[in-house]
């Protein structure tokens, strides 16, 4: 087993293992994490990358393929079924492979980071009395 400081955050990111022993996968199946690593027994609990992997993917994949589409429009006016058949497929393409490794990198990066939800901190209320003036 090697330790994290062998290994770069994007290394294990990307290759979707553990990010504290680098050996075991982060996921069942295409994109469902595990609920802790076989190799090292690292709870996953933690990780919650939410919707930010699909969001920075479809934010950034939005502008080339939508340029494409619109290049395709205008170029040849197609009927819609092509762009069905090609614009779509493009889409899917250029988004659907890059999820899970950037889904990977998320909760690494959480990992390293150790990121945590926030929570509102609670200050101590005065005692009785205080804050009067006699």
């Amino acid at each position: 087993m090697r330790r994290m400081t062998d290994q770069s955050l994007l290394s294990v990111g990307l290759r979707c293992r553990c990010p504290r022993c680098g050996d075991g996968a982060l996921f069942n199946g295409f994109i469902t994490l595990k609920p802790r690593c076989e190799a090292c027994g690292l709870d996953y609990s933690f990780a919650d990358p939410a919707d930010g992997p699909a969001f920075f993917i479809m934010m950034t994949m939005a502008f080339p393929v939508t340029a494409f589409g619109i290049w395709l429009e205008l170029a040849y006016e197609p009927p819609l079924w092509i762009h069905a058949v090609v614009t779509l497929p493009l889409l899917l393409l250029a988004c659907v492979p890059v999820i899970r490794p950037l889904k990977g990198f998320f909760i690494a990066s959480q990992y390293i980071n150790k990121a945590e939800e926030g929570r509102f901190a609670v200050l101590n209320a005065p005692g009785p009395g205080a804050g009067t003036r006699n």
